[in-house]
Protein backbone atom coordinates (compact mmCIF):
# COMPACT_ATOMS: atom_id res chain seq x y z
CA UNK A 1 0.00 0.00 0.00
CA UNK A 2 1.53 3.35 -1.08
CA UNK A 3 2.13 6.15 1.54
CA UNK A 4 -0.88 8.40 -0.23
CA UNK A 5 -3.29 5.82 0.35
CA UNK A 6 -2.59 4.78 3.65
CA UNK A 7 -2.27 8.39 4.79
CA UNK A 8 -5.51 9.11 2.85
CA UNK A 9 -6.91 6.03 4.92
CA UNK A 10 -5.93 7.62 8.28
CA UNK A 11 -7.04 10.75 7.41
CA UNK A 12 -10.80 9.43 7.28
CA UNK A 13 -10.85 7.14 9.59
CA UNK A 14 -10.91 10.03 12.09
CA UNK A 15 -14.01 11.09 10.86
CA UNK A 16 -15.70 7.22 10.88
CA UNK A 17 -15.08 6.37 7.49
CA UNK A 18 -13.52 3.42 6.05
CA UNK A 19 -13.35 2.41 2.48
CA UNK A 20 -15.29 -0.09 1.23
CA UNK A 21 -12.90 -1.28 -1.96
CA UNK A 22 -10.63 -2.94 1.09
CA UNK A 23 -13.52 -4.84 2.59
CA UNK A 24 -16.20 -5.45 -0.51
CA UNK A 25 -15.03 -8.98 -0.77
CA UNK A 26 -15.85 -9.62 2.46
CA UNK A 27 -18.91 -8.40 3.07
CA UNK A 28 -20.15 -9.94 -0.41
CA UNK A 29 -18.81 -12.94 -0.59
CA UNK A 30 -19.30 -15.26 -4.09
CA UNK A 31 -20.99 -18.20 -1.20
CA UNK A 32 -21.30 -18.54 2.41
CA UNK A 33 -18.27 -18.44 4.34
CA UNK A 34 -19.27 -19.33 7.79
CA UNK A 35 -17.28 -18.72 10.95
CA UNK A 36 -19.09 -21.57 12.53
CA UNK A 37 -17.18 -24.79 12.35
CA UNK A 38 -17.90 -28.34 11.76
CA UNK A 39 -18.69 -29.92 15.24
CA UNK A 40 -19.65 -33.20 17.38
CA UNK A 41 -20.65 -33.54 21.06
CA UNK A 42 -20.68 -36.95 22.77
CA UNK A 43 -23.18 -36.92 25.13
CA UNK A 44 -21.18 -40.20 26.56
CA UNK A 45 -18.26 -37.98 27.68
CA UNK A 46 -20.22 -35.36 28.40
CA UNK A 47 -23.16 -36.25 30.68
CA UNK A 48 -20.35 -36.35 34.04
CA UNK A 49 -20.01 -32.80 33.82
CA UNK A 50 -23.58 -32.14 33.28
CA UNK A 51 -24.62 -33.85 36.09
CA UNK A 52 -21.40 -32.37 38.02
CA UNK A 53 -23.28 -28.92 37.13
CA UNK A 54 -26.16 -30.41 39.80
CA UNK A 55 -23.43 -30.74 42.68
CA UNK A 56 -21.88 -27.04 41.86
CA UNK A 57 -25.26 -25.19 41.57
CA UNK A 58 -28.53 -25.56 42.41
CA UNK A 59 -31.51 -24.93 39.89
CA UNK A 60 -32.75 -22.06 41.70
CA UNK A 61 -29.50 -20.31 41.92
CA UNK A 62 -29.17 -20.48 38.30
CA UNK A 63 -32.47 -19.94 36.85
CA UNK A 64 -31.07 -22.31 34.33
CA UNK A 65 -28.57 -25.02 35.03
CA UNK A 66 -27.41 -24.99 31.30
CA UNK A 67 -24.02 -25.78 29.79
CA UNK A 68 -23.60 -24.29 26.20
CA UNK A 69 -22.50 -25.62 23.48
CA UNK A 70 -20.30 -23.52 21.67
CA UNK A 71 -19.37 -23.93 18.45
CA UNK A 72 -15.20 -24.34 18.51
CA UNK A 73 -15.40 -21.32 15.51
CA UNK A 74 -17.08 -19.06 17.54
CA UNK A 75 -16.05 -19.54 21.27
CA UNK A 76 -17.16 -16.77 23.66
CA UNK A 77 -20.31 -16.22 21.85
CA UNK A 78 -22.33 -18.18 23.73
CA UNK A 79 -23.90 -20.07 20.11
CA UNK A 80 -23.69 -23.27 18.24
CA UNK A 81 -24.26 -21.29 14.57
CA UNK A 82 -23.92 -17.80 14.03
CA UNK A 83 -28.12 -17.43 14.58
CA UNK A 84 -28.67 -20.07 16.99
CA UNK A 85 -27.86 -21.17 20.70
CA UNK A 86 -27.54 -25.13 22.17
CA UNK A 87 -27.25 -26.05 25.32
CA UNK A 88 -27.76 -29.36 27.56
CA UNK A 89 -29.96 -28.65 30.69
CA UNK A 90 -30.47 -30.50 33.72
CA UNK A 91 -32.87 -30.64 36.94
CA UNK A 92 -32.51 -33.02 39.48
CA UNK A 93 -35.35 -34.39 41.35
CA UNK A 94 -37.30 -32.23 43.45
CA UNK A 95 -36.43 -28.89 41.51
CA UNK A 96 -38.07 -26.39 40.02
CA UNK A 97 -36.56 -24.29 37.39
CA UNK A 98 -38.11 -20.78 38.31
CA UNK A 99 -41.27 -19.36 35.78
CA UNK A 100 -40.04 -16.88 33.49
CA UNK A 101 -40.60 -15.81 29.90
CA UNK A 102 -38.52 -14.02 26.96
CA UNK A 103 -38.40 -12.83 23.75
CA UNK A 104 -36.21 -15.52 22.49
CA UNK A 105 -38.24 -18.33 21.42
CA UNK A 106 -37.44 -22.13 22.82
CA UNK A 107 -37.08 -25.46 22.06
CA UNK A 108 -36.40 -28.93 23.81
CA UNK A 109 -35.59 -32.19 22.87
CA UNK A 110 -35.87 -34.53 25.85
CA UNK A 111 -32.32 -36.85 26.22
CA UNK A 112 -31.98 -38.13 29.84
CA UNK A 113 -34.44 -39.44 32.40
CA UNK A 114 -37.94 -39.36 33.34
CA UNK A 115 -40.36 -37.53 35.42
CA UNK A 116 -39.75 -33.89 35.11
CA UNK A 117 -42.65 -31.12 33.45
CA UNK A 118 -42.72 -28.16 31.34
CA UNK A 119 -45.67 -25.81 31.80
CA UNK A 120 -45.79 -23.23 29.56
CA UNK A 121 -48.43 -20.33 29.93
CA UNK A 122 -50.73 -22.37 32.37
CA UNK A 123 -50.48 -25.78 31.17
CA UNK A 124 -47.90 -28.83 32.26
CA UNK A 125 -46.39 -31.46 29.71
CA UNK A 126 -44.61 -34.66 30.79
CA UNK A 127 -41.30 -34.69 29.49
CA UNK A 128 -40.29 -37.88 27.68
CA UNK A 129 -37.48 -39.06 25.84
CA UNK A 130 -37.13 -37.80 22.27
CA UNK A 131 -40.49 -35.11 23.10
CA UNK A 132 -40.27 -32.06 21.28
CA UNK A 133 -41.56 -28.98 23.29
CA UNK A 134 -41.52 -25.67 22.57
CA UNK A 135 -41.68 -22.32 24.50
CA UNK A 136 -42.84 -19.55 22.37
CA UNK A 137 -41.49 -15.66 22.70
CA UNK A 138 -42.86 -13.81 25.52
CA UNK A 139 -44.71 -16.98 27.19
CA UNK A 140 -44.36 -17.69 30.66
CA UNK A 141 -42.64 -21.20 31.30
CA UNK A 142 -40.97 -23.18 34.64
CA UNK A 143 -39.78 -26.49 34.72
CA UNK A 144 -39.60 -29.21 37.53
CA UNK A 145 -38.85 -32.52 38.57
CA UNK A 146 -41.48 -34.83 40.46
CA UNK A 147 -39.46 -37.66 39.85
CA UNK A 148 -36.59 -39.39 41.15
CA UNK A 149 -34.15 -39.41 38.19
CA UNK A 150 -32.34 -36.32 36.91
CA UNK A 151 -33.16 -35.41 33.71
CA UNK A 152 -30.71 -33.99 31.02
CA UNK A 153 -32.76 -31.79 27.79
CA UNK A 154 -31.41 -30.02 24.68
CA UNK A 155 -32.16 -26.69 24.64
CA UNK A 156 -32.34 -24.74 21.33
CA UNK A 157 -33.10 -20.94 21.25
CA UNK A 158 -32.65 -18.11 19.07
CA UNK A 159 -30.57 -16.04 21.48
CA UNK A 160 -27.99 -14.90 18.61
CA UNK A 161 -30.76 -13.59 16.52
CA UNK A 162 -32.51 -11.43 19.03
CA UNK A 163 -28.92 -10.28 20.49
CA UNK A 164 -28.53 -8.87 16.81
CA UNK A 165 -31.24 -7.10 16.31
CA UNK A 166 -31.07 -5.70 19.44
CA UNK A 167 -34.71 -6.71 20.71
CA UNK A 168 -33.76 -8.70 24.12
CA UNK A 169 -36.46 -8.46 27.04
CA UNK A 170 -37.23 -10.90 29.88
CA UNK A 171 -39.36 -10.99 32.88
CA UNK A 172 -39.28 -13.43 35.76
CA UNK A 173 -42.80 -14.49 37.24
CA UNK A 174 -44.14 -13.52 40.58
CA UNK A 175 -44.17 -17.12 41.48
CA UNK A 176 -41.59 -19.91 40.73
CA UNK A 177 -44.23 -22.41 39.39
CA UNK A 178 -47.25 -21.48 37.00
CA UNK A 179 -50.97 -22.10 38.55
CA UNK A 180 -52.10 -24.93 36.50
CA UNK A 181 -54.51 -23.29 34.39
CA UNK A 182 -55.66 -26.28 32.35
CA UNK A 183 -55.43 -30.32 32.63
CA UNK A 184 -52.09 -31.37 30.51
CA UNK A 185 -53.10 -32.43 27.20
CA UNK A 186 -55.33 -29.28 26.45
CA UNK A 187 -53.46 -27.88 23.92
CA UNK A 188 -53.21 -30.96 21.57
CA UNK A 189 -56.78 -31.41 21.77
CA UNK A 190 -57.74 -28.10 20.93
CA UNK A 191 -54.78 -27.36 18.09
CA UNK A 192 -53.13 -30.78 17.10
CA UNK A 193 -56.41 -32.86 16.17
CA UNK A 194 -56.97 -31.31 12.78
CA UNK A 195 -59.47 -28.85 14.67
CA UNK A 196 -59.37 -25.17 15.48
CA UNK A 197 -61.12 -23.26 18.16
CA UNK A 198 -63.98 -21.48 16.37
CA UNK A 199 -62.84 -18.24 17.37
CA UNK A 200 -58.99 -19.00 16.83
CA UNK A 201 -57.33 -16.84 13.05
CA UNK A 202 -53.87 -17.17 13.67
CA UNK A 203 -51.62 -14.67 11.56
CA UNK A 204 -49.01 -16.91 9.75
CA UNK A 205 -45.89 -15.91 11.63
CA UNK A 206 -48.19 -16.78 14.95
CA UNK A 207 -46.10 -19.49 16.87
CA UNK A 208 -48.23 -23.25 17.20
CA UNK A 209 -50.20 -23.53 20.53
CA UNK A 210 -49.37 -27.29 20.45
CA UNK A 211 -46.35 -26.92 22.94
CA UNK A 212 -45.08 -30.60 22.61
CA UNK A 213 -45.20 -32.61 19.94
CA UNK A 214 -44.58 -36.24 21.25
CA UNK A 215 -42.05 -38.52 20.47
CA UNK A 216 -43.97 -41.36 20.12
CA UNK A 217 -46.13 -40.10 17.64
CA UNK A 218 -42.95 -38.90 15.28
CA UNK A 219 -41.95 -42.09 15.53
CA UNK A 220 -44.91 -43.68 14.38
CA UNK A 221 -45.14 -41.36 11.56
CA UNK A 222 -41.54 -41.96 10.11
CA UNK A 223 -41.86 -45.68 10.28
CA UNK A 224 -45.18 -45.72 8.14
CA UNK A 225 -43.41 -43.41 5.89
CA UNK A 226 -40.59 -46.01 5.80
CA UNK A 227 -42.56 -48.62 4.93
CA UNK A 228 -44.60 -47.24 2.48
CA UNK A 229 -41.29 -46.68 0.22
CA UNK A 230 -37.72 -45.61 -0.99
CA UNK A 231 -35.85 -43.21 1.00
CA UNK A 232 -35.28 -39.74 -0.57
CA UNK A 233 -31.80 -39.95 -1.81
CA UNK A 234 -30.84 -37.30 -0.11
CA UNK A 235 -32.87 -36.99 2.77
CA UNK A 236 -34.13 -40.41 3.77
CA UNK A 237 -37.61 -40.52 5.26
CA UNK A 238 -37.66 -36.71 6.50
CA UNK A 239 -40.23 -34.43 7.77
CA UNK A 240 -40.56 -31.02 9.01
CA UNK A 241 -42.48 -29.82 12.17
CA UNK A 242 -45.35 -27.87 11.59
CA UNK A 243 -48.01 -25.24 13.39
CA UNK A 244 -51.10 -27.19 12.97
CA UNK A 245 -53.05 -24.12 12.15
CA UNK A 246 -51.05 -22.85 9.79
CA UNK A 247 -48.77 -25.36 8.12
CA UNK A 248 -46.07 -22.69 9.18
CA UNK A 249 -42.96 -23.68 11.41
CA UNK A 250 -43.61 -24.49 14.52
CA UNK A 251 -41.63 -20.96 15.70
CA UNK A 252 -41.08 -17.89 13.29
CA UNK A 253 -37.54 -18.07 13.89
CA UNK A 254 -36.68 -21.71 13.93
CA UNK A 255 -37.36 -24.80 12.11
CA UNK A 256 -37.54 -28.43 13.12
CA UNK A 257 -37.14 -32.11 11.72
CA UNK A 258 -37.33 -35.30 12.27
CA UNK A 259 -35.74 -38.24 10.15
CA UNK A 260 -34.96 -41.88 9.52
CA UNK A 261 -32.54 -43.54 7.74
CA UNK A 262 -32.54 -47.27 7.69
CA UNK A 263 -29.48 -49.10 8.38
CA UNK A 264 -26.72 -49.37 5.82
CA UNK A 265 -28.65 -46.04 3.62
CA UNK A 266 -26.13 -43.19 2.88
CA UNK A 267 -27.13 -40.14 1.67
CA UNK A 268 -25.82 -38.09 -1.35
CA UNK A 269 -24.05 -35.05 -0.66
CA UNK A 270 -26.75 -31.64 0.36
CA UNK A 271 -25.89 -28.22 1.17
CA UNK A 272 -27.74 -25.46 2.45
CA UNK A 273 -28.17 -22.18 4.13
CA UNK A 274 -29.06 -22.55 7.34
CA UNK A 275 -26.54 -23.92 9.49
CA UNK A 276 -28.20 -27.10 11.20
CA UNK A 277 -27.89 -28.56 14.48
CA UNK A 278 -29.08 -32.70 14.51
CA UNK A 279 -29.60 -35.08 17.73
CA UNK A 280 -29.31 -38.62 17.42
CA UNK A 281 -32.34 -40.23 19.12
CA UNK A 282 -31.91 -43.58 17.78
CA UNK A 283 -29.19 -45.68 16.42
CA UNK A 284 -25.51 -45.01 15.28
CA UNK A 285 -23.66 -44.13 12.05
CA UNK A 286 -21.85 -41.00 9.92
CA UNK A 287 -21.96 -37.52 9.34
CA UNK A 288 -19.68 -36.60 6.64
CA UNK A 289 -19.48 -32.82 6.69
CA UNK A 290 -17.13 -31.05 4.41
CA UNK A 291 -15.00 -33.77 3.86
CA UNK A 292 -14.67 -34.56 7.73
CA UNK A 293 -16.20 -37.73 9.43
CA UNK A 294 -17.90 -37.46 12.14
CA UNK A 295 -19.44 -41.24 14.00
CA UNK A 296 -22.70 -40.37 15.94
CA UNK A 297 -24.64 -42.43 18.34
CA UNK A 298 -27.54 -42.03 21.14
CA UNK A 299 -27.63 -38.44 22.16
CA UNK A 300 -24.53 -37.02 20.22
CA UNK A 301 -24.58 -33.41 18.73
CA UNK A 302 -23.52 -32.59 15.66
CA UNK A 303 -23.87 -28.81 13.74
CA UNK A 304 -23.63 -28.74 9.93
CA UNK A 305 -22.75 -24.68 9.06
CA UNK A 306 -23.83 -23.07 6.19
CA UNK A 307 -22.96 -24.31 2.71
CA UNK A 308 -21.26 -27.02 4.09
CA UNK A 309 -22.08 -30.45 2.45
CA UNK A 310 -23.45 -32.63 4.62
CA UNK A 311 -23.89 -36.76 3.64
CA UNK A 312 -25.05 -39.05 6.26
CA UNK A 313 -24.79 -42.70 6.69
CA UNK A 314 -26.53 -45.42 9.28
CA UNK A 315 -25.00 -48.04 10.88
CA UNK A 316 -27.99 -49.04 12.42
CA UNK A 317 -31.75 -47.48 11.97
CA UNK A 318 -31.07 -44.13 12.98
CA UNK A 319 -33.77 -41.31 13.52
CA UNK A 320 -32.12 -37.84 13.92
CA UNK A 321 -33.89 -34.27 15.65
CA UNK A 322 -32.70 -31.27 13.93
CA UNK A 323 -33.04 -27.29 13.87
CA UNK A 324 -32.41 -24.78 12.25
CA UNK A 325 -32.75 -20.81 11.10
CA UNK A 326 -34.85 -21.56 7.97
CA UNK A 327 -37.87 -19.89 8.29
CA UNK A 328 -35.85 -16.01 8.61
CA UNK A 329 -34.04 -17.31 5.59
CA UNK A 330 -36.94 -18.56 4.06
CA UNK A 331 -39.27 -14.93 4.95
CA UNK A 332 -35.95 -12.84 3.79
CA UNK A 333 -36.04 -14.53 0.56
CA UNK A 334 -32.32 -16.20 1.52
CA UNK A 335 -32.77 -19.30 1.67
CA UNK A 336 -31.15 -21.46 -0.58
CA UNK A 337 -30.45 -25.52 -0.82
CA UNK A 338 -27.78 -27.43 -3.43
CA UNK A 339 -28.58 -31.23 -3.71
CA UNK A 340 -25.14 -33.28 -5.44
Amino acid sequence: MSAQRRAYYDRIAAHGLTPLWEVLGALVPPSPRSPAQPALWRYAELRQYVMEAGEVITAEEAERRVLILENPGLRGQSCITQSLYAGLQLILPGEVAPAHRHTQSALRLVLDGEGAYTAVDGERTTMRRGDFIITPAWTFHDHGNLGDQPVVWLDGLDIPTVRFLDAGFAEKAATHTQSVARPEGDALARYGSNLLPMDYAPKPADPTRVFVYPHDKTRVSLLAIASAGAPDPHLGHKLRYVNPATGASPMPTIAAFTQWLPAGFETRGLRSTDGTIHVCLEGEGEAEIAGTTYRYAENDVFVVPSWHTLKLRASRDAMLFSFSDRPVQQALGLWREERL
